[in-house]
């Protein structure tokens, strides 16, 4: 009952911050509607293929992640996987039960399909930790620093970022390093309150857990996984600027690039599912800053938050139905 409740609210929330978004950024929604209807067949047609082509090349994180994947089955073990996630705050772990159904029917072994897991949910934090950081780089490239002295802060926190990136992909091709991150994490550690020791000593172990457990994969996948996961967010990032087209309001490239890895990082907010309506009303707010068209940015900002959110739940939904449909038939032949 208490878990329903959360998801009740926090479900709730979400919907009040999406309807109030447009007067948060001095936008209305008569302006978006104008907006949204004002597309051209043409250019949802291309927002349509971009979407598709993002969700195929995501395919490649699944199959480089579970060797013997087809690219259709990781297409749906995606699909189902999101919907279950874009519907509940935590969802995560729906998800993968999810994920964990579907390949068992075909045949995958949990524990194969538990490093897939691991594996997706690495690459995807590189793409966490890199995304800030391209982001904070675009903004310098604008000079949209207000001073030296913050500008050399942000600089240094993007470097920050990459590095933990690099780090941590270095750490798991190689043993001897992963070791040499543990080693530090423990003497930092050592200096540190209780709380923080134990977090610091945590981390260390889990990426020699990580590593162990992940080691043949990694192997034989790493470069499939790097493809699709820099294809997809690439992709990702041209749907962006393409809603910012279809809207008749690009702004420059570093601030469409600074915009969406803002996006992006909004996303991972947990108290709405999936970010939303925080993602929207902060990159809507940064897009106006830029000095974007308030109607303008909320209408770009919702035509993406459609197909990278709202459409992924009723596909997610008929993949579902027609894996049970299959599995159904499948039953008596067993």
């Amino acid at each position: 009952m208490r878990r329903l409740v959360l998801s009740a609210a926090s479900l709730a929330l979400a919907v009040g911050l999406i309807a109030v978004m447009p007067r948060l950024v001095g936008a209305d929604w008569t302006a978006i509607a104008a907006g949204l209807g004002a597309l051209g067949p043409g250019q949802a047609a291309l927002l349509v293929v971009l979407w598709l082509a993002g969700l195929g090349l995501y395919t490649f994180v699944l199959t480089g992640s579970l060797p013997g994947l087809r690219h259709g089955q990781a297409f749906q073990l995606n699909a189902a996987g999101s919907a279950v996630s874009n519907l509940l705050p935590f969802g995560g772990a729906a998800g993968v039960a999810a994920t964990f159904a579907m390949a068992g029917s075909w045949g995958f072994p949990a524990a194969s399909v538990a490093v897939s897991t691991l594996v997706s949910g690495v690459w995807n934090v590189f793409g966490r930790l890199l995304l800030p950081a391209v982001g904070i780089a675009a903004l310098l490239a604008i000079g949209e620093a207000p001073n030296r002295e913050l500008g050399a802060a942000a600089a240094s926190a993007g470097a920050l970022l990459a590095g933990c990136a690099v780090l941590l992909g270095v750490a798991l091709r190689f043993e001897g390093v992963a070791r040499w991150v543990d080693a530090r994490l423990r003497a930092l550690a050592d200096h540190v309150p209780h709380r923080a020791a134990a977090l610091l000593r945590g981390l260390g172990a889990s990426l020699l857990r990580i590593r162990a457990e992940t080691l043949d994969v990694l192997r034989t996948g790493w470069k499939t996984l790097t493809f699709g996961m820099t294809g997809y967010l690439l992709l990702q990032g041209v749907l962006f600027y393409a809603c910012l087209w279809a809207v008749g309001q690009p702004p420059r490239l570093a601030e469409t690039v600074a915009a969406f890895a803002l996006n992006r990082v909004l996303t991972s907010v947990v108290l709405t599912p999936g970010g939303t309506g925080v993602s929207e009303t902060g990159t809507a707010a940064v897009l106006v800053h830029f000095g974007l068209d308030a109607s303008a940015a909320a209408t770009a900002v919702l035509l993406y938050s459609f197909f990278t959110y709202v459409v992924e739940i009723p596909l997610g939904g008929l993949v579902w139905a027609w894996w049970l449909s299959r599995r159904g038939r499948k039953l008596p032949e067993s």
